[in-house]
């Protein structure tokens, strides 16, 4: 069943686009608000976003736009695929046409400041609006391209996992739902950091063994975190948890891979991010959430070890042995170990 009013996705980058896409192919009127007249110009003209989907066709039933006062206005169920540094600037000015609204988070971030994710500042500036968000194993380009791909739509709101359920589901694109925001949420800004180690380990020929260890490992520290902050541990197990995280630390697509792969040919940090040419939240997220884990007393060799090859000039070669020397501890904290002599 078609929308009776457009639904709004506010940014023009990768995943805002193919999200943008989906709607449209499902029959709904897309509004796409972004920054730039130029970039909703050439989508407007060519009917192709070249900066960040170069190749993929966009919908006729999607309209960039660049006026969010108008684009609030004019809709009830707001997809928000803001970078995370520039969501708090953007809608707080718009506050007040943001209450009653249905706003899903696409971004994966933390902010710097707070350490407050997307979702919490949407409820921060519009406590009347009714928040979700999504995450899960979705490589825009791949998700633009119909790869078969599966997400989560996490809210305490089940009727808003329903509304986002019925108009995002298609034939290529599985939407599953969870209760537990935080926890999905959490997953998907935490494993930006490791897919920084993965794309380093295979741009120094590490084996597949060393892969293998170090997405382990990296589950085991998100997930250690994220019940030390709240979370439910059994989200891990789910798309938003190691779906998300097997994906982003063993593909060429993901942006944060690709950031660890450039640093592990040489490459400084201000020239990997360059390179990139888009946001990689691993690296904003990395120094906030070493920070957290200090102050909160939890584990994460990984993290400290990454900080310490961008920040304290470490090499990875270097973080591994100590990783290795380490004491072996359990290797899931939270089966029982009672029985252990």
């Amino acid at each position: 069943m078609t929308e009776q009013r457009p639904i709004a996705v506010l940014g023009g980058g990768s995943f805002g686009t193919a999200v943008a896409n989906l709607l449209a192919e499902n029959g709904h009127a897309v509004r796409q608000w972004m920054r730039d007249p130029e970039q909703a110009e050439a989508i407007r003209v060519n009917r192709e976003n070249p900066r960040y989907l170069k190749g993929i066709k966009i919908h006729p039933a999607v309209e960039p736009v660049t006026d969010l006062l108008e684009t609030l206005t004019a809709c009830d169920l707001c997809f928000v695929a803001l970078p995370s540094s520039a969501l708090r600037s953007v809608l707080a000015p718009h506050a007040e046409r943001l209450a009653g609204k249905l706003l899903v988070s696409l971004t994966k971030g933390i902010e710097a400041q707070t350490f407050k994710l997307m979702s919490e500042i949407l409820e921060e500036i519009a406590p009347q609006a009714r928040i979700g968000v999504l995450s899960g194993p979705n490589l825009a380009r791949e998700v633009a391209e119909h790869a078969l791909t599966a997400t989560v739509v996490a809210s305490e709101d089940e009727a808003l996992c329903e509304r986002v359920q019925a108009v995002l589901h298609g034939r290529t694109f599985r939407v599953y739902a969870s209760n537990d925001r935080f926890g999905v949420e959490l997953g998907g800004a935490l494993k930006n950091v490791y897919a920084i180690i993965a794309g380093m380990a295979v741009a120094l020929g590490m084996g597949e063994n060393t892969k293998s260890m170090l997405i382990t490992r990296a589950l085991a520290e998100m997930t250690r975190f994220a019940v030390n902050q709240g979370a439910n541990p059994m989200t891990f197990l789910g798309l938003a948890g190691v779906g998300d995280l097997i994906v982003t630390c063993s593909s060429p697509k993901s942006r944060n891979y690709q950031v660890g792969f450039a640093l592990g040919q040489g490459l400084s940090l201000e020239d990997a991010v360059t390179r990139l040419g888009e946001v990689a939240e691993g690296v904003n997220t990395l120094k906030v959430l070493k920070a957290k884990a200090q102050e909160a007393g939890v584990y994460m060799p990984l993290v400290a070890g990454l900080h310490a090859i961008l920040f304290e000039g470490r090499t990875l070669d270097q973080v591994i042995e100590l990783l290795m020397r380490a004491e072996p501890k359990t290797d899931v904290d939270f089966i029982s170990t009672s029985g252990f002599n």
